[in-house]
């Protein structure tokens, strides 16, 4: 059964793309185990490792898979706090000048341009209180546009998945 999904990417909408039931299963293999070598991979699914090959490069191209890295734990390299920020700006136009600043903080790993409470909601670690006060009141708050800001500090991750490939 083929189905048609959009595919976000880095602020984008990419083009419809159609992705088979061979897609879905080579995708639902190797995001349970994304070391698992090629030819592990084509065997499963009963097709040549040249073919497991193409397939993920054809969903590498298209945008269906968008990215390939290794999770290291920030606690590990002294980040003690993990933060969320939900960033109002004086004009919601301005996300995509706000979003360039913020780019260039390493601290923050992610923001959303959204709807609700925040224009903007961005999550960062931090290594204490101290260097997080300088991350708020030094970067994010002196960046032209920022109105306000709220924090929200993550006690604990409970659940970190990507979606099911059903």
């Amino acid at each position: 059964m083929q189905e048609i999904l959009t595919f976000y990417h880095k602020s984008n909408i990419l083009p419809m793309e159609k992705i088979d039931d061979l897609d879905r299963k080579i995708l639902k293999i190797i995001t349970q185990n994304a070391r698992i070598p090629f030819k592990d991979v084509a065997e499963m699914c009963g097709v040549s490792r040249a073919a497991v090959h193409q397939r993920v490069q054809r969903m590498y191209d298209t945008g269906v898979i968008i990215g390939s890295s290794y999770q290291v734990n920030p606690k590990m390299l002294g980040y003690q706090l993990c933060v969320y920020v939900g960033i109002t700006l004086e004009k919601g136009s301005m996300y995509r000048t706000v979003s360039a600043e913020l780019e260039k903080i390493p601290e923050v790993i992610e923001s959303q341009y959204t709807l609700g409470t925040y224009s903007m909601l961005i999550k960062l670690y931090a290594k204490d209180d101290r260097n997080l006060m300088q991350l708020l009141n030094g970067k994010i708050q002196e960046i032209p546009g920022v109105a306000n800001t709220e924090t929200l500090t993550a006690l604990d991750m409970q659940i970190n998945r990507t979606l099911p490939i059903e």
